[in-house]
């Protein structure tokens, strides 16, 4: 029997308490501590029964559980109960190859898809909470020290896949008063839970109609017949209070084109419920990815995710870190909307009268106000809701106003449906027929609709299955062109349901009229079992809070080496909890040990260091793997406690030979946990590898011989899929998905695509998966081994057998010398193993420059060129690497990721005494809303002032001799002097976000804005001189000639203007481009843009007409750049490509493509002879065209050929936001998402 009620479920404060943070034990009241699943029902051990998900406890208390010193006060509004639903989603991404490419990305990026999903086939799980402040145990209370009479919070609750909101939460309350009632039960409350869990079914779809009691209180629960809407237990009155109607429809348009959207509210109510209305306005399409109604604190760094999403948020949460770029923002308390990206409105006819009918169903008193009463009242009789207060009613007729918009706006769809092997829809057939049934062009809206996952999904779900059948929405069509009524599609109520009475026996006949009354909400009967854990977790935490507060931790040996006759003194209890507490210590002193290790200044070396040797003797004399595990679940418990894996290059060669050590010595005890662990813990540090390491722990831990044992990868296969088991998933695909986690550490691992490739085959193959899961599993390690190879190039790294079960050189063999033996490189190993605990410093740092040394030679064993045949970039020589390393430097000073960057330019400040001492400066601006001036020529201290008064994230940044200038997404622009740094002047005047702005003579200043506006300001007036420029969208890229006064601006309107701003005319409108155009260059008579179209073109600025259209890249075009030398044009994509193109008599062809880029390329910077190049992936690379000798013949040459690959600088894990290049002195400059900036001088050292 199927059961509405899955679990009965209580979280709160457990034995073992944390903070948010990781750190263990009671840390007073003003922390905010993880929560823990107390109780449940079904109890855990139930066989027939799957346990709740882990991820339970956190999601239902998404603040965490806070202690207080009182509960409830009838005074106090804030010591109430809360009650609140959350909707918990499965495997959001597993639907169709569109969305297993984004979970891919999303994979390889290290985004975390959804923290708060099941593993499932993407159902949804409906949990009731009520939270409240209940009196905390006595044995924790006195096991950690806590003040007597403390509260702490907790949270019941009832979780069930039917989504009747109304009926949970009633349930759930009553068993709430009917525990804290003075009256008190006729049974044990756990009982009555039970009995409600283990005996309430599921009602048949329109058959059925359940009735259950709950002590003397009737409760009922029935689900509509499936041929009509969606089931929506929940009212959409919360919705349309907290938005007005524009705003409705505006987020209502973003869902459809599937936006990253983040919904705010002090209410954990209102974003479950706004979310799920939404979610049911857009019937008959599906939302298709990332679901978190409710997303608890600590998981505040999803909303950075570049895929699309819904999440809601709590509105005390500081968001103020996050860029926050694209993320659609829906205030619900000031019904509000913001955006960074334009959203399209919807088309005429529809939006007026999808606006039209929802004013009527809102107010319709005032939308007929100058009607008649009586028979010339149409509205009145068609209305079915008229003026009563909002039920059912509304919310059906709400829905069904939304079902109508799309039946209009897709009128005639089935026509074009074509199920071929190339499309399933016909997209521009149907849309040239709407544009000449509506007499307007295509507009962006019904485009991108027409192109999302969930339209997609809505033609293939209608032709993989009879759903077409019960599509409301194809009736709905149908009975329009009939001229029936609406409500008519819907199925007919007219049968009364089946009435099912569940009645509880025991009710009344257990004792003689006894009572159970509570102060408290009481704990399940619990198994000895369970008591014995308990009693045991809260002895080691008693006893380490007095073994911390009065002894010094005495070390494993002396806790091990107590006297047989003690020994023998103990109860297994007491030798089980002094084993405890020895555990307890040694975690304690790895804890202190690694901390410390990390704090060790610049000049330290960890290798040598106390703190490295000590770690590294409790690993290695540990029988029985205490110090390795216990060090791997300290580096795990760090990074969970928010740790962003900041290592320098000495950290990172320790970290790496510990975790070395761990894994040897568990493989030598065949203990497959810790190295699973290790694996894992490795794993996340490959994926937060920090700016300032050029290496992945987890690429060096291939010497060690398990990965290649297939029995290792099949304990970790059965690990996972014992983790992640779930009844209602799909075999294969389950399989499929842990096969796909496997391959991702299998190929940070190093290891060959052959080897891993055996290994997931064997594998797959033993659990029966279809071809089509082999075709995917192949897909997947191919495209993944592809990453690896463009970032290290293609390697022959094979796992190597360890000889001993010492620790391995830290050499690997395929690096040696071919005339040097394995033996010499086993016994440099292990003096150098000796060397860390000698007293000797020369040793130590003898031997730490020989592993420094060995780390950056492992790099250069691979072969010399890559599949294409171009010099690879990580092959150089040891020396090579050792000077090349000496000229980049990690500039920091940022809080915010880097927005804008400027390079302090010769033009720029050059007057008529010369060239000033600031040229040559970067200026950069952040999300922290600050600018920061920079001298590359002060090493050490290159950070020069600080400019602060903006108040949001800073777009574009200028410069002149004497003054900078900033414009910011808070609409200003601000003027400031460049040697005292005070601020002169705030210009305001847009109407939006600026985007750029540029410095001109005569103390002027060209701003552009997503206003649509471009104008010019006199900073002496601090006025704004004139608007010289109107688009009709937003402005992204501006180009100006201050020597003929020829202004050329662009952007989302996907038209390039062109005015004389001295004669006050506009010159021409350029068309042609069909998307967003990102960048443009002028020069002379030429100007080039780049689009989002894929494409870029050259203009003529005189004529107004496209002279040549640039289509070779896959991807966006974000940058170009015109070469007046040669009349040459260079463009760079988010393919990674960079092009060059040669202006022959004959037109423009790609004469020359570079591939050593693997992610956008976002800025060139083309000089005579030099040309710098950066892309998002933390690359950079400088170009060089050799001078032409007299007398030579490379005039009848391509010239733009003669750019030759000058340098690249070593690449390092970061997301670029901006780059910006200083030619003259060979330097480029990035600036990342973390806040740092990278400068590379290219000439340094050589």
């Amino acid at each position: 029997m199927a059961r509405i009620f899955e679990y009965f479920v209580v979280c709160g404060i457990g034995p073992e308490i944390r903070t948010l943070d990781g750190n263990r034990g009671f840390h007073g009241t003003g922390v905010m501590y993880l929560s823990s699943l107390l109780d449940q029902f079904p109890p855990p051990n139930h066989s027939l029964y799957p346990p709740p998900p882990p991820q339970l406890s956190t999601c239902v208390l998404p603040a965490g559980v806070e202690f207080y010193s009182s509960g409830f006060d009838a005074n106090d509004a804030s010591t109430s109960p809360r009650s609140y639903p959350i909707v918990l989603t499965g495997a959001t991404l597993s639907k169709g190859k569109r969305t297993s490419l984004g979970a891919l990305k999303s994979a390889i990026r290290g985004v975390a898809i959804c923290p708060s999903s099941f593993e499932g086939d993407g159902s949804k799980i409906y949990v009731s909470c009520i939270a409240f402040r209940d009196p905390v145990s006595e044995d924790i209370a006195e096991a950690y020290h806590i003040p007597a009479n403390s509260f702490a919070d907790k949270c019941i609750c009832l979780v069930s896949r039917l989504p009747s909101f109304r009926a949970i939460r009633s349930a759930l309350e009553e068993l709430f008063l009917l525990c804290f009632s003075p009256n008190g039960s006729s049974k044990p409350l756990w009982d009555v839970i039970a009995h409600i869990v283990s005996n309430v079914p599921l009602p048949n779809p329109g058959k059925d109609r359940v009735l259950f009691a709950i002590e003397n209180c009737l409760l009922s629960v029935e689900a509509p017949p499936k041929d009509g809407l969606p089931h929506a237990d929940i009212s959409f009155q919360p919705l349309v209070q907290c938005l007005d109607v524009d705003n409705l429809i505006k987020l209502f348009v973003a869902v459809l084109l599937e936006r990253r959207i983040l919904l705010r509210s002090n209410k954990y109510s209102l974003l479950t419920l706004v979310s799920e209305a939404i979610c049911h306005l857009i019937y008959p399409f599906r939302w298709q990815h990332v679901y978190i109604p409710l997303l608890f604190f600590s998981g505040v760094d999803y909303i950075d995710a570049p895929t699309p999403y819904m999440m809601g948020l709590h509105s005390g949460v500081d968001t103020s870190g996050l860029t926050m770029e694209g993320v659609v923002v829906v205030d619900l308390e000031y019904n509000r909307i913001t955006t960074s990206e334009e959203i399209p409105p919807i088309p005429e006819p529809e939006r007026s009268s999808l606006r039209e009918e929802i004013m009527q169903l809102l107010y319709p008193n005032v939308v007929g106000i100058d009607q008649m009463d009586g028979p010339y009242n149409a509205s009145e009789k068609s209305s079915i809701c008229g003026n009563k207060p909002w039920g059912e009613d509304h919310d059906l007729k709400l829905r069904l106003i939304f079902l109508k918009f799309f039946a209009s706006l897709l009128s005639g769809y089935r026509n074009f449906i074509e199920n071929t092997a190339s499309q399933v829809f016909n997209t521009q057939a149907f849309l040239r027929r709407r544009s000449r049934s509506t007499n307007q062009p295509s507009e962006p809206m019904i485009t991108q609709f027409l192109e999302s996952n969930g339209f997609l999904d809505h033609l293939e779900r209608g032709l993989g299955s009879g759903e077409n059948n019960n599509n409301l929405l194809d009736k709905l069509q149908d009975a329009i062109g009939r001229g029936q009524n609406p409500i008519s599609i819907l199925p007919s109520s007219l049968v009364e349901p089946e009435i099912i009475t569940i009645s509880d026996p025991d009710v009344g006949i257990s004792g003689s009229g006894a009572k159970y009354t509570y102060d408290r909400f009481p704990s399940n009967i619990r198994t000895e079992e369970q008591e014995e854990k308990r009693r045991q977790i809260l002895a080691a935490a008693s006893g380490a809070f007095q073994y911390s507060g009065k002894h010094t931790p005495s070390s494993p040996s002396i806790l091990a080496g107590k006297s047989s006759k003690a020994e023998k003194s103990l109860s297994p209890l007491e030798r089980a909890a002094e084993r405890e507490l020895m555990v307890l210590d040694i975690k304690v002193k790895l804890q202190g040990l690694w901390l410390r290790l990390l704090k060790l200044g610049a000049t330290d070396d960890p290798l040598s260091s106390f703190e490295y040797g000590t770690i590294l003797a409790m690993i290695e004399s540990d029988a029985e793997g205490i110090g390795g595990s216990g060090f791997v679940e300290c580096i795990r418990e760090h990074i969970h406690s928010g740790w962003h894996c900041l290592l320098t290059q000495e950290q990172f060669i320790a970290v790496k030979e510990l975790l070395k050590t761990a894994i040897s010595r568990a493989t030598s005890r065949n203990d497959v946990m810790t190295i699973r662990d290790a694996l894992e813990v490795s794993a996340e540090m490959y994926k937060k590898d920090a700016n300032n390491v050029s290496d992945y722990i987890q690429r060096h831990l291939i010497s060690i011989s398990i990965w290649e044992e297939l029995r290792f990868w099949e304990g970790y296969f059965d690990y996972l899929m014992e983790r992640s088991s779930s009844n209602s998933t799909n075999y294969a695909s389950l399989v499929t998905t842990q096969l796909i986690v496997m391959a991702s550490h299998m190929v940070g691992l190093g290891l060959s695509d052959t080897d891993a490739w055996y290994l997931i085959e064997t594998i797959a193959d033993k659990n029966n998966i279809g071809y089509k899961q082999f075709i995917k599993l192949r897909g997947f390690l191919s495209h993944t081994q592809q990453l690896r190879v463009a970032y290290w190039g293609i390697s022959s790294i094979k796992a190597q057998s360890m000889s001993s079960l010492g620790l391995a050189s830290p050499r690997s063999k395929e690096v040696m010398d071919g005339n040097q033996p394995p033996a010499e490189a086993s016994g440099v190993g292990r003096s150098w193993v000796q060397s860390m605990f000698s007293r000797d410093t020369s040793s130590r740092s003898n031997s730490f420059s020989r592993v420094r040394r060995w780390a950056s030679d492992s790099g250069s064993s691979a072969s010399a060129t890559n599949e294409n045949g171009t010099p690879r970039k990580h092959d150089l020589s040891a020396a090579g690497q050792k000077r090349i390393q000496t000229n980049v430097r990690i500039l920091r000073g940022h809080s915010g990721a880097v927005t804008a960057l400027h390079c302090v330019t010769r033009r720029e400040v050059w007057d008529l005494v010369g060239d000033r001492e600031d040229a040559g400066l970067f200026i950069s601006g952040s999300t922290d809303c600050s600018v920061k001036i920079w001298d590359p020529s002060l090493r050490g201290s290159e950070l020069r002032a600080t400019l602060k008064g903006h108040t949001r994230t800073i777009r574009a940044i200028s410069s002149d001799r004497l003054k900078v200038v900033s414009g910011s997404d808070d609409q200003s622009i601000l003027v400031w002097d460049k040697q005292t740094t005070q601020l002169l002047e705030e210009l305001k005047g847009h109407d939006g976000q600026v985007s750029c702005v540029r410095m001109l003579s005569g103390e002027r200043v060209l701003t552009a804005a997503h206003d649509g506006t471009v104008k010019m300001w006199d900073v002496r007036t601090d006025t704004c001189v004139a608007t010289v420029g109107r688009c009709s969208s937003a402005v992204i890229c501006m180009e100006y000639d201050d020597s003929t006064g020829i202004l050329a601006a662009a952007g989302r309107d996907v038209v390039a203007n062109i005015w004389d701003i001295r004669a006050g005319r506009q010159m021409h409108k350029l068309l042609g481009h069909t998307k967003w155009i990102r960048s443009m260059r002028m020069v002379g008579d030429t100007l080039v843009t780049g689009s989002d179209d894929w494409t870029a073109r050259a203009w003529s600025v005189s004529q107004g007409t496209c002279e040549a259209v640039l289509a070779c890249h896959a991807g966006p075009i974000l940058c170009v750049e015109y070469s007046p030398l040669d009349r040459g044009i260079i463009t760079g994509s988010i393919d990674g490509l960079l092009r060059f193109w040669e202006n022959e008599e004959g037109g423009i062809r790609c004469i020359k493509n570079v591939t050593i880029h693997t992610a956008a390329v976002l800025s060139i910077s083309a000089g005579e002879h030099w040309l710098g190049i950066g892309a998002a992936d933390n690359s950079m690379s400088l170009f060089h065209r050799p001078q032409e000798r007299l007398g030579s013949f490379s005039s009848t040459s391509l010239k733009m050929a003669g750019w030759q690959l000058y340098r690249t600088p070593p690449r390092t894990a970061a997301v670029v936001r901006c780059v910006a290049s200083d030619l003259e002195r060979k330097r480029i400059c990035s600036g990342g998402r973390n806040g740092l900036l990278r400068l590379w001088e290219a000439t340094i050292n050589i």
